[in-house]
């Protein structure tokens, strides 16, 4: 069974092109990716963010109905996902 690194990296070179083969995403859009993401290193934003596992800030969003949910009432259900998806929609 393949690493979540190397799924990643597989997931990764698909995407970008690998071996001659041409990605999924097209060049242009992914210059823009690269310099985005290496600005982002640089600026240090990282230094800050909760590790994995560490609880994150309690925080309260409306639901896809208008409806208040806190993260704490979710959290009392279970264990708590975030993704962000960075992306075009």
């Amino acid at each position: 069974m393949a690493s979540l690194k190397e799924s990643l990296d597989s997931t990764r070179a698909v995407a970008e092109g690998a071996g001659g083969k041409p990605g999924r995403i097209p060049p242009d859009a992914l210059k823009i990716m690269h310099r985005v993401t290496a600005e982002q290193r640089a600026s240090g934003f990282q230094v800050g963010m909760p590790k994995p596992g560490q609880p994150g800030p309690a925080f309260t969003l409306a639901n896809q109905d208008g409806v208040d949910v806190s993260s704490a009432s979710l959290v009392a259900r279970g264990p708590l996902v975030i993704s962000f998806f960075r992306g075009r929609w």
